[in-house]
């Protein structure tokens, strides 16, 4: 019936998945755990306290009591006493019963074996320490829940309403919602039979939707011909004096005060020292390198330069200012009128390990960092943010889009599929802005139906239409909803602490549930949208490859140590990439002057065509050296070979 690759895929995945090999991970993980972790487990639950304001996660800390109680006991005590009362439910997994709990001989008694138990008990707590419905006292990013939003809700319900720019009345929201869905769906309803690009078909039992590629456009023409005309008239300036014009013009270097409560440089200079110092950070070359050529600077100098004067607040003021610095000099007849949507996604960064931060990525390989960019449509990048290669780049998104604080105004914001989900779209429909995904996995997606009772609706949609929104979730938790949405405008918690408590392995959580209906409202009106507008797909793409131009020319300004970040302190590493954002953003903003200066002369202008303004960008760098002078004197040699003696 099958061929012989068939059943030999079968033994290899039942080899691989089957009995004998979960028993091999249980026996790995015990040994690792027994001899090894578990001796720090006593000491960590003397000084830590665990609560829970869910009943029904309160067996988990039972059981954390019940670990303290023996902790101090030999460890040759195998089995608990078989009169103790051990919390099962909600604490030990169903797959993981046989081996907590022991039979004996004749299968008349059963006892609970301590380390399986306590495994179980700590996977489960780390479970719900994520999602906060077990708190720490006394902790920071473990807190107690209720103290991450606004404590004074009740009171300024209203201001924090309109503040979010939503309906007091709850009916008020749900009415806009079905509306705006149904609006949505009966356009994409009616476009189906016309539209070349989408199709449903019927693939596994279910409807998919095939979706046609975006065609690449023609190269504008004239766009070489600028380039080349920029590296003729600036002749390969350097790097560092894309820096320091930057500072002549906005003075961003004024920024940098000393730590110390009076300053002996004198400011010409401090600001030299302070330039050396930034573009060493940037470019990782280091400060050895910046003191070792013919600056007339030493190490020990821009050291204490770095040491008393540059920190994360200075960076980010720094740029902030040359953010605004480039939206104020952008000449509209070149660049249109001011945008306000950006597109986020993340590069990873070579890191050392030492340190809680650096982890393995899963999709590029190798241990690192990441860094989450934030980038409007002509290439500057508003937001930066240093996260482990694991953390949500969904709360990424969300806070780069609410503490970027530059003058620009963002209403939209583009991701790829993994920074997207039914709680991101929910969250940022509260907070008043678009969520605009470019999403792989376009072909499994379904739509929600904005009512019940209509079940014959939107007849060229069936294939791909699914169940009714549930309201009613939505009018119990509205209340919640914004309180959360609040908290994130606010700031009182971490973006991410804050998602955190929505996450799949808290399903029961009722205003997980609720922010999930609004969600699947929002993803459905912003998917019809999507499959019918070809120039909306074009507009994210678009955006998108903005956001992986700025990730390209990462490595071209961070080439010192193959741009890893040589150190474990967490300080350090954020001041390493603020200070490549800032010699980033200088490179756009002098390249933008140099590009509107060209296109000022009429007849440059007048040779570019819709589709060359179309593709203008300010990051270009093929006519920068970002490493120096380079000097060849056949007439002088290396002092190798030992000196004759005369």
């Amino acid at each position: 019936m099958v061929s012989q690759q068939t059943l030999q895929d079968i033994v290899k995945e039942h080899e691989n998945t089957g009995p004998s090999y979960r028993e091999k991970v249980y026996t790995v993980m015990r040994g690792s755990y027994g001899h090894h972790y578990r001796r720090m487990v006593p000491a960590l639950l003397a000084v830590l306290t665990f609560h829970s304001n869910n009943a029904v996660y309160r067996p988990v800390v039972e059981a954390l009591e019940l670990l303290k109680k023996y902790a101090n006991t030999e460890n040759s005590q195998v089995l608990y006493p078989a009169e103790e009362e051990v919390p099962l439910e909600g604490v030990v997994r169903g797959n993981w019963l046989d081996l907590v709990i022991e039979k004996s001989s004749r299968g008349k008694t059963k006892r609970v074996n301590r380390i399986y138990y306590e495994m179980c008990v700590l996977q489960t707590l780390r479970e719900q320490l994520r999602c906060k419905e077990i708190w720490v006292e006394g902790a920071g990013r473990y807190r107690n829940p209720d103290q991450d939003v606004p404590a004074d809700f009740a009171q300024a319900r209203l201001q924090y309403y309109q503040a979010l720019n939503q309906p007091l009345a709850v009916e008020d929201f749900i009415t806009n919602l079905q509306k705006k869905m149904q609006t949505a769906l009966s356009k994409l309803d009616e476009g189906m039979p016309t539209n070349p690009d989408v199709k449903l078909i019927t693939k596994k039992g279910s409807g998919w939707i095939n979706l046609t590629p975006l065609e690449a456009l023609e190269e504008p023409d004239q766009l070489n011909r600028l380039k080349a005309e920029v590296a003729r008239r600036w002749a390969m300036p350097s790097l560092l004096d894309f820096l320091k014009e930057t500072d002549l013009r906005v003075d961003f270097s004024s920024i940098f005060k000393s730590a110390a409560q009076r300053e002996n440089l004198e400011r010409p200079i401090l600001q030299k020292r302070l330039l050396l110092c930034l573009y060493a950070l940037g470019t990782n070359t280091g400060f050895k390198s910046m003191s070792a050529g013919e600056l007339g600077e030493e190490y020990r100098d821009l050291l204490y330069v770095k040491n008393r004067f540059i920190t994360k607040d200075h960076l980010r003021e720094a740029i902030v200012q040359v953010c605004n610095a480039i939206f104020r000099a952008r000449h509209p007849g070149i660049w249109g009128e001011g945008t306000t949507a950006c597109a986020s996604d993340s590069k990873k960064f070579g890191a050392w390990d030492q340190n809680l931060l650096t982890e393995w990525h899963v999709r590029y390989g190798g241990r690192g960092v990441v860094i989450y960019w934030h980038v409007e449509k002509h290439s500057t990048c508003i937001y930066s943010q240093l996260k482990s290669c694991s953390s949500s780049e969904v709360a990424a998104m969300i806070e780069g889009v609410l503490r970027h604080c530059t003058e620009m105004s963002v209403d939209r914001n583009y991701v790829d599929t993994h920074g997207q989900s039914e709680v991101a779209f929910a969250f940022c429909h509260l907070l008043g802005f678009q969520l605009m995904p470019r999403m792989k996995n376009i072909y499994s997606q379904k739509l929600y139906r904005p009512e019940t009772g209509q079940p014959e609706a939107y007849p060229n949609l069936q294939k791909i239409m699914t169940r009714p929104i549930n309201w009613d979730l939505i009018r119990q938790q509205y209340d919640e909803m914004v309180k959360f949405a609040t908290a994130l405008r606010l700031g009182t918690a971490q973006t991410e602490d804050i998602l955190r408590r929505f996450r799949r392995n808290n399903l029961i959580h009722p205003t997980y549930q609720a922010l999930a209906e609004l969600g699947k409202a929002i993803k459905t009106i912003f998917l019809c949208e999507y499959l019918h507008s070809k120039e909306l797909r074009r507009e994210i793409q678009g955006g998108l490859n903005t956001v992986e131009n700025w990730n390209s020319a990462n490595s071209f300004i961070r080439y010192g140590k193959s741009g890893e970040f040589n150190t474990n302190v967490l300080g350090e590493q954020e001041i390493g990439m603020l200070a490549l954002h800032l010699l980033q953003i200088s490179l756009v903003y002098i390249n933008t002057l140099m590009l509107q200066r060209v296109l000022g002369e009429k007849e440059w202008l007048a040779l570019m065509k819709p589709e060359d303004l179309r593709g203008l960008t300010p990051l270009i760098y093929s006519h920068v050296n970002p490493y120096g002078l380079f000097e060849l004197d056949l007439s002088k040699r290396l002092a190798i070979e030992e000196e004759k003696a005369s």
